[in-house]
Protein backbone atom coordinates (compact mmCIF):
# COMPACT_ATOMS: atom_id res chain seq x y z
CA UNK A 1 0.00 0.00 0.00
CA UNK A 2 2.95 2.38 1.06
CA UNK A 3 4.97 1.52 -2.90
CA UNK A 4 1.28 2.76 -4.59
CA UNK A 5 1.05 5.93 -2.65
CA UNK A 6 4.25 6.05 -3.29
CA UNK A 7 4.03 5.58 -7.24
CA UNK A 8 1.10 7.69 -7.05
CA UNK A 9 2.96 10.56 -5.11
CA UNK A 10 5.55 10.53 -8.20
CA UNK A 11 3.55 10.36 -10.98
CA UNK A 12 1.90 13.80 -9.47
CA UNK A 13 4.99 15.21 -8.91
CA UNK A 14 6.42 14.13 -12.16
CA UNK A 15 3.80 14.10 -14.42
CA UNK A 16 5.48 14.64 -18.31
CA UNK A 17 7.59 11.82 -17.18
CA UNK A 18 5.02 9.80 -15.78
CA UNK A 19 3.10 10.15 -19.47
CA UNK A 20 6.08 9.50 -21.37
CA UNK A 21 6.75 6.27 -19.80
CA UNK A 22 3.14 5.49 -20.05
CA UNK A 23 3.02 6.40 -23.72
CA UNK A 24 6.02 4.02 -24.40
CA UNK A 25 4.68 1.26 -22.58
CA UNK A 26 1.15 1.25 -24.95
CA UNK A 27 3.38 1.45 -28.24
CA UNK A 28 5.23 -1.43 -26.68
CA UNK A 29 2.53 -3.20 -26.21
CA UNK A 30 0.91 -2.22 -29.86
CA UNK A 31 4.38 -3.95 -31.17
CA UNK A 32 4.36 -6.90 -28.76
CA UNK A 33 0.71 -7.22 -30.22
CA UNK A 34 1.42 -7.36 -33.90
CA UNK A 35 4.20 -9.75 -33.62
CA UNK A 36 1.88 -12.20 -31.79
CA UNK A 37 -0.66 -11.69 -34.57
CA UNK A 38 2.23 -11.95 -37.41
CA UNK A 39 3.29 -15.28 -35.91
CA UNK A 40 -0.45 -16.85 -35.35
CA UNK A 41 -1.01 -15.89 -39.69
CA UNK A 42 2.62 -17.35 -40.56
CA UNK A 43 1.55 -21.03 -38.83
CA UNK A 44 -2.49 -20.77 -39.71
CA UNK A 45 -2.14 -19.38 -43.66
CA UNK A 46 -0.47 -22.12 -45.86
CA UNK A 47 -0.63 -20.05 -49.00
CA UNK A 48 2.12 -17.88 -49.52
CA UNK A 49 1.42 -14.44 -50.83
CA UNK A 50 -1.74 -14.61 -48.59
CA UNK A 51 0.58 -14.95 -45.43
CA UNK A 52 2.44 -12.40 -46.72
CA UNK A 53 0.02 -9.81 -47.38
CA UNK A 54 -1.76 -10.30 -44.08
CA UNK A 55 1.40 -10.03 -42.10
CA UNK A 56 2.42 -6.95 -43.65
CA UNK A 57 -1.82 -5.74 -43.46
CA UNK A 58 -1.26 -6.56 -39.59
CA UNK A 59 1.97 -4.43 -39.45
CA UNK A 60 0.32 -1.47 -41.06
CA UNK A 61 -2.54 -1.56 -38.61
CA UNK A 62 -0.19 -1.60 -35.93
CA UNK A 63 1.51 1.57 -37.11
CA UNK A 64 -2.06 3.26 -37.82
CA UNK A 65 -2.41 2.38 -34.06
CA UNK A 66 0.62 3.98 -32.95
CA UNK A 67 0.13 7.51 -34.96
CA UNK A 68 -3.88 7.15 -34.13
CA UNK A 69 -2.43 6.99 -29.98
CA UNK A 70 0.62 9.64 -30.65
CA UNK A 71 -2.30 12.11 -31.66
CA UNK A 72 -4.49 11.35 -29.04
CA UNK A 73 -2.50 10.89 -26.07
CA UNK A 74 -0.62 13.82 -27.01
CA UNK A 75 -3.76 16.42 -27.34
CA UNK A 76 -4.44 16.06 -23.32
CA UNK A 77 -4.07 18.82 -19.97
CA UNK A 78 -0.37 17.84 -19.84
CA UNK A 79 1.79 21.06 -18.93
CA UNK A 80 3.88 22.74 -21.43
CA UNK A 81 4.23 19.07 -22.87
CA UNK A 82 3.45 20.09 -26.36
CA UNK A 83 6.95 22.31 -25.98
CA UNK A 84 8.87 19.27 -24.56
CA UNK A 85 7.34 16.93 -27.68
CA UNK A 86 8.62 19.70 -29.75
CA UNK A 87 11.63 20.15 -28.50
CA UNK A 88 12.30 15.80 -28.74
CA UNK A 89 10.68 15.81 -31.72
CA UNK A 90 13.02 18.18 -33.67
CA UNK A 91 16.44 16.83 -31.63
CA UNK A 92 15.12 13.07 -33.42
CA UNK A 93 14.01 15.16 -36.76
CA UNK A 94 17.60 15.94 -37.43
CA UNK A 95 19.52 12.63 -35.84
CA UNK A 96 17.03 9.53 -37.52
CA UNK A 97 16.29 11.87 -40.26
CA UNK A 98 17.03 9.03 -42.52
CA UNK A 99 14.89 6.20 -40.52
CA UNK A 100 11.80 9.08 -40.88
CA UNK A 101 12.45 8.97 -44.94
CA UNK A 102 12.81 5.35 -44.86
CA UNK A 103 9.42 4.85 -43.00
CA UNK A 104 7.79 7.97 -45.37
CA UNK A 105 9.39 6.19 -48.31
CA UNK A 106 7.36 2.66 -47.15
CA UNK A 107 4.24 4.37 -46.86
CA UNK A 108 4.87 6.28 -50.29
CA UNK A 109 5.60 2.82 -52.08
CA UNK A 110 2.62 1.36 -50.54
CA UNK A 111 -0.08 3.67 -50.88
CA UNK A 112 1.22 5.23 -54.30
CA UNK A 113 2.06 1.09 -55.46
CA UNK A 114 5.90 2.40 -57.04
CA UNK A 115 6.70 -1.44 -56.75
CA UNK A 116 5.34 -4.36 -55.00
CA UNK A 117 6.77 -8.05 -54.03
CA UNK A 118 7.50 -9.74 -57.32
CA UNK A 119 8.46 -6.43 -59.54
CA UNK A 120 11.22 -6.65 -61.46
CA UNK A 121 12.93 -2.83 -60.55
CA UNK A 122 16.28 -1.27 -61.00
CA UNK A 123 16.48 1.75 -57.90
CA UNK A 124 20.19 3.43 -56.88
CA UNK A 125 21.88 1.32 -60.03
CA UNK A 126 20.79 -2.22 -58.47
CA UNK A 127 18.63 -3.99 -60.27
CA UNK A 128 16.63 -7.15 -59.34
CA UNK A 129 13.51 -8.88 -58.35
CA UNK A 130 12.08 -7.51 -54.97
CA UNK A 131 11.31 -10.10 -52.76
CA UNK A 132 10.29 -7.66 -49.74
CA UNK A 133 9.00 -4.86 -48.38
CA UNK A 134 8.98 -3.80 -44.97
CA UNK A 135 8.88 -0.16 -42.73
CA UNK A 136 13.02 0.41 -43.40
CA UNK A 137 14.07 -1.43 -46.28
CA UNK A 138 13.04 -3.13 -49.68
CA UNK A 139 14.84 -6.19 -49.87
CA UNK A 140 15.81 -7.40 -53.48
CA UNK A 141 17.25 -10.85 -55.07
CA UNK A 142 20.11 -9.04 -57.40
CA UNK A 143 20.09 -9.77 -61.11
CA UNK A 144 23.09 -8.86 -63.40
CA UNK A 145 26.26 -7.60 -61.68
CA UNK A 146 29.07 -10.34 -63.17
CA UNK A 147 26.75 -12.71 -64.36
CA UNK A 148 25.49 -12.19 -67.91
CA UNK A 149 22.26 -10.64 -68.86
CA UNK A 150 19.15 -10.91 -66.61
CA UNK A 151 19.79 -13.88 -64.23
CA UNK A 152 20.27 -14.23 -60.55
CA UNK A 153 23.13 -13.11 -59.39
CA UNK A 154 22.88 -15.22 -55.85
CA UNK A 155 23.12 -12.00 -53.89
CA UNK A 156 20.06 -10.44 -51.37
CA UNK A 157 20.39 -6.89 -51.45
CA UNK A 158 18.70 -4.74 -48.64
CA UNK A 159 18.01 -0.80 -49.94
CA UNK A 160 16.31 1.98 -47.33
CA UNK A 161 13.26 3.12 -48.91
CA UNK A 162 14.46 6.43 -48.71
CA UNK A 163 15.78 5.61 -52.03
CA UNK A 164 12.08 6.17 -53.52
CA UNK A 165 13.07 10.17 -53.34
CA UNK A 166 16.27 10.26 -54.19
CA UNK A 167 16.33 9.09 -57.57
CA UNK A 168 14.70 7.50 -60.75
CA UNK A 169 12.80 3.89 -60.15
CA UNK A 170 13.27 1.47 -63.26
CA UNK A 171 9.96 -1.14 -63.14
CA UNK A 172 10.16 -3.57 -65.56
CA UNK A 173 6.49 -5.37 -64.79
CA UNK A 174 4.31 -2.82 -63.37
CA UNK A 175 1.38 -2.18 -65.76
CA UNK A 176 3.44 -3.53 -68.94
CA UNK A 177 5.14 -6.53 -67.90
CA UNK A 178 7.19 -6.95 -71.50
CA UNK A 179 9.62 -5.21 -72.83
CA UNK A 180 11.88 -4.20 -76.19
CA UNK A 181 14.65 -6.54 -76.99
CA UNK A 182 16.99 -6.72 -80.07
CA UNK A 183 19.73 -8.23 -82.22
CA UNK A 184 21.95 -7.60 -84.69
CA UNK A 185 22.47 -9.99 -87.98
CA UNK A 186 25.60 -9.26 -90.21
CA UNK A 187 25.11 -10.99 -93.55
CA UNK A 188 27.69 -10.74 -96.77
CA UNK A 189 26.55 -8.44 -99.58
CA UNK A 190 25.85 -10.92 -102.17
CA UNK A 191 23.23 -13.14 -99.94
CA UNK A 192 19.65 -12.70 -100.90
CA UNK A 193 18.36 -10.48 -98.73
CA UNK A 194 14.83 -10.70 -99.24
CA UNK A 195 14.75 -14.18 -98.59
CA UNK A 196 16.74 -13.62 -95.48
CA UNK A 197 14.40 -11.09 -93.93
CA UNK A 198 11.78 -13.89 -94.66
CA UNK A 199 13.37 -16.16 -92.96
CA UNK A 200 13.93 -14.01 -89.91
CA UNK A 201 10.64 -12.72 -89.97
CA UNK A 202 9.09 -16.04 -90.14
CA UNK A 203 11.42 -17.25 -87.32
CA UNK A 204 9.82 -14.11 -85.03
CA UNK A 205 6.37 -14.18 -85.52
CA UNK A 206 6.18 -18.46 -84.73
CA UNK A 207 8.55 -17.87 -81.64
CA UNK A 208 6.82 -14.66 -80.41
CA UNK A 209 3.37 -14.78 -81.19
CA UNK A 210 2.18 -15.79 -77.31
CA UNK A 211 4.31 -12.57 -76.41
CA UNK A 212 2.46 -10.33 -79.22
CA UNK A 213 -0.84 -10.91 -78.57
CA UNK A 214 -0.55 -10.54 -74.97
CA UNK A 215 1.35 -7.44 -74.87
CA UNK A 216 -1.64 -5.76 -77.58
CA UNK A 217 -4.19 -5.69 -74.65
CA UNK A 218 -1.51 -4.88 -71.83
CA UNK A 219 -0.35 -1.94 -74.22
CA UNK A 220 -3.93 -0.61 -74.84
CA UNK A 221 -4.44 -0.11 -70.46
CA UNK A 222 -1.18 1.53 -70.87
CA UNK A 223 -2.30 3.98 -73.40
CA UNK A 224 -5.74 4.76 -71.90
CA UNK A 225 -3.95 5.38 -68.64
CA UNK A 226 -1.17 7.38 -69.40
CA UNK A 227 -0.28 10.32 -72.07
CA UNK A 228 1.71 7.99 -74.80
CA UNK A 229 1.05 6.79 -78.16
CA UNK A 230 0.23 3.37 -79.33
CA UNK A 231 3.82 1.33 -80.11
CA UNK A 232 4.47 -1.35 -82.72
CA UNK A 233 4.42 -4.57 -81.24
CA UNK A 234 4.81 -7.12 -83.93
CA UNK A 235 8.40 -7.84 -84.31
CA UNK A 236 10.00 -5.43 -86.84
CA UNK A 237 13.71 -5.57 -89.17
CA UNK A 238 15.91 -2.74 -90.26
CA UNK A 239 18.52 -2.65 -92.78
CA UNK A 240 21.95 -0.81 -92.07
CA UNK A 241 24.79 -1.33 -95.15
CA UNK A 242 28.07 -1.23 -93.60
CA UNK A 243 31.52 -1.09 -94.57
CA UNK A 244 32.19 -4.93 -94.33
CA UNK A 245 28.25 -6.58 -94.50
CA UNK A 246 24.52 -6.21 -94.75
CA UNK A 247 23.07 -5.57 -91.00
CA UNK A 248 19.47 -6.84 -89.86
CA UNK A 249 18.16 -5.13 -86.78
CA UNK A 250 15.23 -7.45 -85.37
CA UNK A 251 13.23 -5.51 -82.79
CA UNK A 252 10.34 -7.73 -80.61
CA UNK A 253 8.86 -7.72 -77.40
CA UNK A 254 9.36 -10.06 -74.84
CA UNK A 255 8.44 -10.96 -71.16
CA UNK A 256 10.84 -8.72 -68.92
CA UNK A 257 12.01 -12.55 -66.94
CA UNK A 258 12.47 -14.14 -70.57
CA UNK A 259 14.58 -12.37 -72.55
CA UNK A 260 17.88 -14.04 -72.66
CA UNK A 261 16.25 -17.50 -73.07
CA UNK A 262 14.32 -15.83 -76.34
CA UNK A 263 16.93 -14.27 -77.89
CA UNK A 264 18.88 -17.67 -77.72
CA UNK A 265 15.59 -19.33 -79.16
CA UNK A 266 15.68 -16.99 -82.25
CA UNK A 267 19.14 -17.01 -82.82
CA UNK A 268 19.33 -21.05 -83.21
CA UNK A 269 16.41 -21.37 -85.37
CA UNK A 270 17.76 -18.34 -87.62
CA UNK A 271 20.99 -19.41 -87.62
CA UNK A 272 19.58 -23.39 -88.38
CA UNK A 273 17.57 -21.94 -91.34
CA UNK A 274 20.18 -19.99 -92.63
CA UNK A 275 22.43 -23.25 -93.23
CA UNK A 276 19.57 -24.69 -94.84
CA UNK A 277 20.03 -22.13 -97.89
CA UNK A 278 22.41 -23.94 -98.96
CA UNK A 279 24.49 -20.95 -99.39
CA UNK A 280 21.68 -18.36 -101.13
CA UNK A 281 22.46 -16.67 -97.09
CA UNK A 282 25.89 -16.59 -95.32
CA UNK A 283 26.55 -14.88 -92.22
CA UNK A 284 29.29 -12.07 -92.25
CA UNK A 285 32.13 -11.55 -89.80
CA UNK A 286 35.12 -9.13 -89.80
CA UNK A 287 37.32 -9.50 -92.84
CA UNK A 288 40.50 -7.34 -94.11
CA UNK A 289 40.87 -6.86 -98.03
CA UNK A 290 44.68 -6.40 -99.28
CA UNK A 291 44.43 -4.27 -102.11
CA UNK A 292 47.96 -3.70 -103.31
CA UNK A 293 51.21 -5.47 -101.93
CA UNK A 294 54.30 -2.73 -101.42
CA UNK A 295 56.86 -3.42 -103.74
CA UNK A 296 60.06 -4.66 -102.04
CA UNK A 297 63.57 -4.68 -103.02
CA UNK A 298 66.11 -7.63 -101.03
CA UNK A 299 69.18 -7.25 -101.98
CA UNK A 300 71.96 -10.24 -101.01
CA UNK A 301 75.33 -9.54 -100.10
CA UNK A 302 77.95 -11.96 -100.36
CA UNK A 303 80.53 -11.76 -97.35
CA UNK A 304 84.49 -11.07 -98.18
CA UNK A 305 86.95 -13.27 -96.78
CA UNK A 306 90.34 -11.78 -95.80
Amino acid sequence: MELINQLQTWISQNPITASIFKYLVWVIAILIAVQVFRKLLKKKLPDSVTRYKSQKGVEIIGYIFIIFLSITYFTGNITDFTIAIGLLSAGVAITLQELFLSIAGSLYIFFVKVYKPGDRIEINGIKGDVIDIDSIYTTMMEIGEWVSTDNYSGRIVKLSNAFVFKGPIYNFSQDFPFIWDEFNLPIHYKSDVALTKKIVIDIAQQVLSDYVNLSKSHWQNVVSKYYIENAMVEPTIAITLTDNWIQLNLRYIVDYKKRRITKHELQQQIQQAILETDGLVSLASTTFEIIKMPTTSIQVTTPTQD
